[in-house]
């Protein structure tokens, strides 16, 4: 496992998330109208200013990654599997149970109203266990690129993963919601969900390709990591503390308006995020993966693609409905969890082989 120096916005970047996370609470909640603003910049429900936030997250770990890496990662195919065996033979199921049990069961009583969906009144319980699911079926492919490489993981082996997921999301995101949400017909964004992975994924990974070829070409090596990568390293930091103010600035009023509900909704996000991750870290270690590889194999099933389950809960429920403010709530909790995650991780990376 490669060593890598933590910067001083790695070292305190749980405080600079909290900060930005009320920043853009503040902001979305005492300037409606530049949420308004920011909501309304959107091509096929894919947030413009989120997108340009999320390039520059995610260029500097592109051009970190040594392609010929990447192939050797795609020969090693046991992370690989066993990410899709969690993803999605697992976790979407695992969701709906762990969902259930606390918002239509353990915590009914404490969840009062109704909503219209479809011309019909349902229970808002339901209507969040279905936000949840909208989550269970939506593995990260953007930003688990940036936990894996503050854990210190394979960033190649991570990549690699991300682009699989990807594809399979493609094919199994509408089939696995309209069985898990039992509706007949649901309509999925595809639009949305190609235009996401091709603009959060696919742009920064054509860009720092080509733009570490070109550097190691003209320059060298030794300047392209020495020179270039060091001055490039704050800039993924910067890039997720904006993307996070952004996005509290969009959905920041749901949290000051609905606390009760969101604390209750939380708790099973935040089960099941912990109850995959500790699954796929378990089973790496049985396994006998490496760190490198253990740490994102086990982050990719814990994480979200937020962006995907709130564009399709808007549009199959409303934008004010009980199943876009769960994943909203995902969001909440997501970033300072997997924080957590990283870290322990990094305090546990002497469990598994170098």
């Amino acid at each position: 496992m490669i060593t890598k120096q933590l910067s001083l916005f790695e070292t305190y970047l749980t405080l600079w998330v909290f900060l930005a996370i009320l920043i853009g609470t503040t902001i979305g909640y005492f300037a409606p109208q530049l949420s308004n603003i920011l909501n309304s910049m959107t091509i096929a429900e894919v947030s413009l200013p989120i997108a340009v936030c999320l390039f520059f997250m995610m260029f500097p770990i592109m051009v970190k990654i040594d392609f010929g890496r990447v192939r050797d990662a795609a020969k090693s195919p046991k992370p690989i599997l066993l990410t899709l065996v969690i993803n999605w033979l697992i976790k979407p199921f695992s969701m709906y149970l762990i969902a259930y049990f606390f918002l239509g069961f353990l915590c009914k009583d404490f969840i009062h109203g109704t909503e219209i969906i479809n011309g019909v009144e349902v229970e808002i319980y339901r209507s969040y266990i279905s936000g949840a699911m909208l989550l269970g079926i939506a593995p990260c492919t953007a930003m688990v690129l940036m936990w894996g490489y503050l854990a210190k993981g394979n960033d190649a082996l991570t990549l690699v993963m991300v682009a699989l997921n990807s594809l399979v999301m493609l094919f199994l995101y509408a089939p696995l919601g309209s069985f898990l949400l039992s509706i007949n017909q649901m309509p999925i964004p595809w639009e949305t969900i190609v235009l996401s992975v091709l603009i959060y994924v696919g742009l920064p990974l054509v860009s720092g390709y080509f733009t570490r070829i070109k550097l190691i070409k003209s320059q060298g090596e030794k300047y392209f990591n020495e020179v270039f990568l060091h001055r490039l390293t704050p800039l993924s930091i910067i890039a997720l503390l904006s993307t996070l103010v952004v996005l509290f600035t969009l959905k920041g009023e749901v949290l000051i308006n609905q606390p009760f509900d969101i604390a209750l909704i939380a708790v099973p996000l935040m089960v099941q995020t912990i109850f995959i991750f500790a699954l796929g870290y378990l089973l790496s270690k049985s396994l006998k993966f490496s760190y490198a590889d253990a740490a994102p194999a086990s982050m990719i099933g814990a994480s979200n693609h937020f962006e995907v389950a709130i564009a399709t809960a808007i549009i199959i429920f409303g934008l004010n409905s009980g199943a876009a403010v769960a994943t909203v709530v995902g969001l909440f909790i997501e970033v300072p969890l997997m924080l957590l995650l990283v870290k322990f991780c990094l305090k546990t990376s002497h469990w598994f082989k170098k």
